[in-house]
């Protein structure tokens, strides 16, 4: 939280100055304030700029004065969307090719789930698999070990993500099999970090965390039939 706080702080002072802020001066604001990574995009409000930071997405001003921290909701649908993780999409997509999938024959939605193979919510999930792709789920994993990065746990995960069989060693991991953890090299396909790092931005702070294809966060267990129900799923 005060990390939060401080960010606000320090986005609030170097901002204020900026008048009609584009998207260069943005940058070298956020350069002057440690933000070297934010990336500045449209929003779909008028008059606010999305700013991606590690943190997450947060909403600026055009003209610098005004900072906005927190989800961003369209309620104009049946149900609410996040924008702010909608904005990440692009990103969780660009990692597919370094989940762990459990495809529906018959697919009908797609769920990409934070996990940890230390947490037990995460075990009851991955025990019923079978129940989520018979529904016409698609289960895709990230890593996040919730002990954080250089934790025992991250690099069990990290020998996971990068061995020849994925699914065979995660499913092993998730009955309580034991992991040799391997050092991560030049030479690893796969750097969990990153996933762990998107979950950050995400709002992930403890898991499952499930993202739905629009972007929303659903935190903790949901059972399939639950699931199918939130996803419109005729069960």
């Amino acid at each position: 939280m005060k990390k939060s706080v401080m960010m606000l702080a320090l986005l609030a002072s170097g901002l204020s100055n900026i008048a009609h802020a584009d998207e260069a001066a943005m940058k070298a604001t956020f350069s002057k304030i440690g933000l070297e990574n934010a990336e500045v995009s449209a929003s779909p409000v008028k008059g606010l700029k999305a700013v991606t930071t590690p943190q997450g997405v947060i909403y600026v001003s055009e003209d610098g004065k005004y900072v906005l921290q927190g989800p961003l909701y369209d309620v104009s649908g049946e149900r609410p969307v996040n924008l702010s993780n909608q904005a990440l999409i692009t990103k969780l997509n660009a990692l597919q090719n370094e989940m762990i999938v459990y495809k529906a024959a018959k697919e009908q939605r797609v769920i990409t789930v934070f996990t940890d193979i230390t947490c037990g919510y995460c075990h009851r999930l991955h025990q019923q698999l079978k129940g989520y792709n018979d529904l016409g789920i698609t289960v895709r994993y990230l890593a996040f070990p919730r002990a954080g990065l250089d934790s025992p746990t991250e690099k069990q995960m990290q020998s996971i993500w990068n061995t020849g069989n994925r699914n065979k060693a995660l499913d092993e991991a998730m009955r309580g099999e034991e992991v040799s953890p391997i050092a991560k090299t030049a030479d690893s396909k796969v750097d969990i970090s990153k996933h762990f790092e998107l979950g950050q931005q995400l709002g992930v702070t403890g898991t499952p965390a499930v993202i739905l294809e629009d972007g929303t966060l659903v935190p903790g267990y949901q059972p399939p039939a639950a699931m199918a129900a939130m996803l419109g799923i005729k069960a």
